[in-house]
């Protein structure tokens, strides 16, 4: 349910660029999810995956939008820092795009610092990428 609405968001958001964008959204490459609960229903996920050897790139952060604001975003990304680091990953790397200013406030908040755009995001204006050096 979390998933479609993440989509259904970023359908929006990115208009005409958004088949480039969900073509690396699969969730079946997904191995690693956190779903957060209140009083039994889910309001937030997230998830991390290995994009190369010692990195995880987080995908598929998505808080419902009545629930935002509280911190809950914060609180997922920190708990996959955690399991990254748990599986012996040295960083954290990930994408979002320049039209989800409340997503790049989220990483900058969390220590994520900005880096050249990888992979099939090089070259992409909208593309804003980011990573965290997991501490030892």
């Amino acid at each position: 349910m979390l998933v479609k609405l993440l989509d259904a968001e970023l359908a929006e958001r990115d208009g005409e660029d958004h088949e480039f964008y969900n073509s690396y959204n699969n969730v079946d490459t997904i191995k690693n999810a956190i779903v957060c609960k209140e009083e039994g229903i889910p309001i937030g996920c997230g998830g991390i995956k290995e994009l190369e050897p010692g990195s995880m790139e987080v995908k598929r952060m998505y808080i419902l939008p009545e629930c935002r604001g509280k911190g809950i975003a914060s609180i997922i990304l920190r708990e996959l820092e955690v399991w990254a680091k748990e599986l012996g990953y040295q960083r954290c790397i990930l994408e979002t795009g320049k039209r989800q200013p409340e997503a790049i406030r989220l990483y900058e908040k969390n220590d994520y610092s900005r880096i050249a755009n990888y992979g099939p995001y090089q070259g992409v204006e909208n593309s804003v990428c980011f990573e965290k050096r997991l501490n030892k």
